[in-house]
């Protein structure tokens, strides 16, 4: 179970050299990536601590660690996902949240009818989607969008949602 004080923050995309530096994706800044400190699991638990860290082109920051791992050891983590805690990260900007925060949101429509909750947010590389569980109906995907979703409140804990028409 993830600690509520935690932000997931990249991923182990693999092994980079012989030397035991890593490949790591960043879900935000890749400049910032490694400056927050070490990298944590789910439980908070220190996994990897950076040293030094250059950024590769596009989300991708190769990085080396105090502790000793070797290649073979950053493969055996590829997708493991990195956490800090959530007060080393900057607020987000308005009309930014970080993923965390929307996750078991509840979604309605404009007319305020429910339509479900976020279980999570995907990202398929054409920009941000909610996955909404509407149980017992089949769950679905909203695109994360000013047009689709007008409205964040998250002190009320809910979506405001608009989502566009299903095409038959």
């Amino acid at each position: 179970m993830t600690q509520p004080d935690l932000i997931v923050i990249g991923a182990i995309a693999g092994a980079h050299g012989v030397k035991g530096e890593a490949k790591l994706r960043a879900f935000g800044d890749p400049d910032a990536l490694c400056g927050y400190g070490p990298f944590l699991d789910e439980t908070g638990k220190v996994i990897l601590t950076p040293v030094r860290a250059r950024h590769s082109g596009g989300e991708t920051v190769v990085a080396a660690f105090e502790e000793p791992v070797t290649r073979e050891d950053v493969m055996a983590m590829k997708g493991t996902l990195l956490y800090v805690p959530r007060d080393l990260l900057p607020e987000p900007d308005p009309d930014e949240f970080y993923h965390s925060d929307l996750v078991g949101l509840a979604v309605e429509d404009l007319e305020g009818r429910p339509l479900g909750r976020v279980k999570a947010v995907q990202n398929y590389g054409a920009g941000d989607l909610l996955e909404i569980d509407a149980s017992p109906a089949p769950g679905w995907f909203l695109p994360f969008t000013k047009a689709a979703v007008p409205h964040v409140d998250l002190a009320a804990g809910k979506i405001v949602a608009d989502p566009p028409e299903v095409v038959e």
